[in-house]
């Protein structure tokens, strides 16, 4: 599925309250843009049993106080399971989630401060981080640029 009809999906899938479905379609150039920075159509990433995603504490290594956390796609399945990053859960899965799918879940996810894409097979470098900060802050830009001009009064006199 390319990234267009992930948007679709994304749409079509979305809450019918007369507002989800125009926002996503506001939205969808920023997610756009992310996405097409990176490598991959659909990425995998680690699921517990109830199906939420795995989240990794990650620690800076000259300032261990420092911590964000995670989400780790990556670019095939066996990478996923043989991640250093799984899970303590027994019951650890992957999934493919389309690319569009994860930025846009990224949104929604309170605790998440970034996803690394892991963009070749076996390799943990480069990695491509998408923080949740720069997704606001496209996805406002993107939302701005479709919302109509406020009405200031007419400067006709």
């Amino acid at each position: 599925m390319d990234i267009d009809q992930q948007i679709q999906e994304l749409v079509a899938n979305a809450p019918s309250d007369g507002k989800t479905p125009s926002l996503v379609r506001a939205i969808a150039p920023a997610l756009k843009a992310i996405a097409g920075d990176l490598n991959h159509l659909e990425y995998f990433v680690n699921r517990t049993s109830d199906r939420a995603w795995v989240v990794t504490t990650l620690q800076h290594r000259e300032n261990p106080s420092a911590e964000k956390k995670v989400v780790c796609a990556y670019p095939t399945l066996a990478d996923a399971k043989n991640s250093d990053y799984r899970s303590e859960h027994a019951n650890v899965s992957a999934i493919p989630i389309p690319v569009i799918h994860i930025l846009f879940q990224m949104l929604a996810m309170k605790t998440v401060n970034s996803t690394v894409f892991f963009e070749h097979s076996g390799q943990s470098t480069p990695a491509v981080e998408v923080s949740k900060q720069q997704l606001m802050d496209a996805v406002k830009e993107a939302y701005q640029k479709r919302k109509p001009p406020s009405s200031q009064g007419s400067e006709l006199a």
